[in-house]
């Protein structure tokens, strides 16, 4: 069981790649849509680009959606409405009637007009043919309407004849006027007021029943197509017909509900295609970028940028695909420049381009912008600390989206008269949307312990605490990081390695001196040398701890581990050379192990270039009369005994480069010395 167990300990690191690896495959298959996806992309009125298609199956010709919406509202109108009617109410209104004409006309009038109470009698059975409505009720005047009596139908008629609340006026007035009895217009109305009452309500849960009855009767197909139809050849224009039915099989296709023999293979296929990208970034990983593959923190950040971009992008779909490129996708391939390097940036960004092929629409055209833009950011964006440059990349950026599109849009138009100018609007929105990668960074400093260009811009500020104590505390090495920034700058510069990391590794590389500042010649102005008053051992051990003292004064004021690193290794196993031959003098027995720095060597270029330019810049303050064969020498014989000693075997640098460092450091201290041709007196 403990063999088990260490077993799994030793390899627990591969074990969390394994992991995470599983993870993000589900994770972004899960994000999948989870239906068939139609493999060609169309567009109305142009030509069909892919082979000669046949019906793979069989499948109706749906109706577009603006045919349903037409046949609803045909069918709505269509669709009768019911109306629950109060047969009780009519002959009340007419007792009503009754009792109100005696008393709102005089006997005389009634005497001199014997018609009059039959006029207004006349005019409530009109009224009252059909019914008087409680409410207005906005439909249209030809509308089907069904009088309800309790549960059987009572008569069947036209809107139009019922007889709105206040909408006796008119028919009153009519009746008078044909029997010449305008006059009595007022008072009429005022009897009419008092005595109808309306006896038709809606029956709103008939009227609704029956109209969806009607609804469910439309159907939403129009036509079949067989297997094995020919539905388009090579290029024909898509309208009309052909039109239909290709939206048709697409939308069988997107519709298409997965069942339980057929989704587990599905499933399967797509993880299998999100694991072998994901496995092509990890195999990259391990064969170009092993110091990042080693750690699971930066692999997880760079799988956490993918799967981040594909869920974005998946939610944007989601809501609306017109929006699929306000996504900021670049973002992926500045964040990853600025953490690590170019090449992976846009290693990555191509990998999850190719991902979301499966779910964005019209994938090549997508794809093919994203991937151009991603080079353009790639080839674009350096010093990402400085603003103008982000500003200048993002317009680039934005201008080359805005001319692929245009390129594409011609393409398959045939002219510029339907480009709609919002797109461009949306790859405007995703310029602005990518400035977000400044604040982002620096989240991602925070949660992940990274260190981008930025910060080391900020570090590299020598009025920085750490810095400005030690300039206080002790101003020889303060002067001497300086100098050392200054030539491992310019000798990164030369052989294309990070020149802003090396900067900063170089002004903290010796803060560790600030415990024992006096011990180290160039802090002692005075004069006097502690080391007098200590053994060769005691004086190694001084030297020697200051890697050690560098290192926890880094750490507790939240140095970088990157740059922790180069005080770990700018002295890597060397030997503290003079008090080791001091103290061999006095005993043939001393071991060298003694004498030596813990370590480790330098494990990358730019720690290498630092240990070079520590070592030669130290001991230039010990050349006399330098001139120019001297310096030659000093840089060769310091260089050489460095590379005899196996100090930059697991540093990735070349001979060609060392040689091309030696050459600066020889015309950096050339005019640090400030040499001049010698005249002849």
């Amino acid at each position: 069981m403990s063999d088990l167990i260490n077993k799994w300990y030793k390899n627990h690191a591969l074990l969390y790649k394994v992991l995470l690896f599983l993870s993000t495959t589900f994770l972004i298959v899960y994000l999948f849509p989870k239906s068939g996806k139609f493999r060609y992309d169309f567009d109305k009125g142009k030509p069909w680009q892919s082979e000669m298609l046949l019906a793979p199956f069989d499948f109706a010709i749906k109706k577009s959606t603006d045919e349903l919406q037409q046949e609803r509202i045909e069918t709505s109108a269509k669709s009768p409405v019911y109306f629950d009617i109060d047969t009780s109410i009519k002959s009340s209104v007419l007792d009503a009637y009754s009792e109100k004409f005696k008393t709102s006309f005089a006997d005389s009038i009634i005497k001199q007009n014997p018609n009059l109470f039959r006029v207004g009698e006349s005019a409530l059975n009109t009224i009252y043919e059909y019914g008087v409505l409680d409410e207005d009720y906005e439909y249209a005047e030809d509308k089907n309407v069904i009088l309800i009596d309790g549960f059987t139908q009572h008569a069947e008629t036209s809107f139009s004849n019922l007889t709105k609340l206040n909408g006796f006026r008119s028919i009153i007035e009519e009746a008078l006027d044909n029997k010449g009895l305008v006059n009595f217009n007022a008072t009429f109305v005022s009897v009419f007021f008092d005595v109808i009452k309306p006896n038709l309500k809606l029956n709103t849960s008939l009227t609704q029943n029956a109209l969806d009855e009607r609804l469910e009767t439309i159907s939403t197909v129009r036509g079949h197509i067989e297997k094995g139809t020919l539905i388009i050849s090579k290029g024909e224009i898509v309208e009309g017909n052909k039109y239909d039915e290709l939206k048709s099989l697409e939308a069988e296709y997107e519709s298409q509900v997965w069942n339980e023999s057929n989704y587990n293979l599905i499933i399967f296929a797509y993880a299998l295609l999100v694991a072998l990208a994901l496995l092509m970034l990890l195999l990259f990983l391990r064969k170009y970028r092993m110091e990042v593959f080693l750690d699971n923190t930066k692999v997880t950040f760079i799988f956490f940028n993918i799967l981040l971009m594909i869920l974005l992008t998946t939610l944007v779909i989601n809501y609306n695909s017109q929006y699929v490129y306000v996504v900021p996708l670049c973002i992926l391939p500045l964040v990853l420049k600025a953490f690590f390097d170019a090449r992976l940036g846009l290693f990555a960004h191509v990998l999850t381009v190719l991902l979301l092929g499966f779910i964005v629409p019209n994938s090549y055209e997508y794809m093919f912008l994203q991937i151009i833009a991603g080079i353009v950011t790639i080839l674009t964006v350096s010093e990402l600390y400085k603003r103008a440059n982000l500003f200048i990349s993002v317009g680039q950026i934005t201008l080359i989206y805005i001319i692929a599109y245009f390129a594409f849009f011609v393409i398959q138009e045939g002219d510029i008269s339907n480009l709609d100018p919002k797109t461009f609007g949306l790859f405007v929105l995703c310029g602005l949307a990518t400035l977000f990668v400044q604040p982002l960074i620096y989240i991602y400093e925070k949660l992940f312990g990274l260190v981008s260009d930025v910060s080391l811009l900020e570090l590299s500020d020598t009025n920085t605490k750490l810095l400005k104590e030690l300039s206080n505390k002790a101003p020889g090495t303060f002067h001497h990081s300086l100098n050392v920034a200054n030539l491992a700058e310019a000798s990164a510069n030369e052989v294309g390695a990070n020149a802003m990391l090396i900067r900063v590794g170089a002004l903290y590389h010796d803060i560790g001196k600030m415990k024992n500042p006096t011990y180290f010649t160039e802090n002692q102005a005075t004069g006097i040398n502690p080391h007098d008053e200590l053994s060769s051992r005691e004086s190694a051990k001084v030297i020697i701890d200051h890697v050690l003292d560098g290192i926890e004064i880094a750490k507790k004021n939240n140095l970088p581990d990157r740059v922790i690193d180069f005080i770990r290794t700018h002295h890597g196993t060397s030997m503290v050379y003079y008090f080791y031959k001091k103290e061999k003098d006095l005993d043939e027995t001393t071991s060298e192990d003694d004498f030596r720095y813990p370590g480790p060597q330098p494990f990358s270029k730019e720690t290498a270039i630092l240990m070079m330019c520590d070592s030669v810049e130290a001991a230039s303050k010990s050349l006399k009369e330098p001139t120019s064969t001297k310096i030659d020498k000093f840089v060769e014989s310091i260089i050489t005994k460095q590379m005899e000693d196996g100090q930059f075997l697991n540093a990735n640098i070349t001979f060609k480069e060392i040689q091309s460092i030696k050459k600066v450091l020889k015309t950096k201290l050339a005019n640090i010395f400030h040499l001049r041709i010698e005249y002849p007196e």
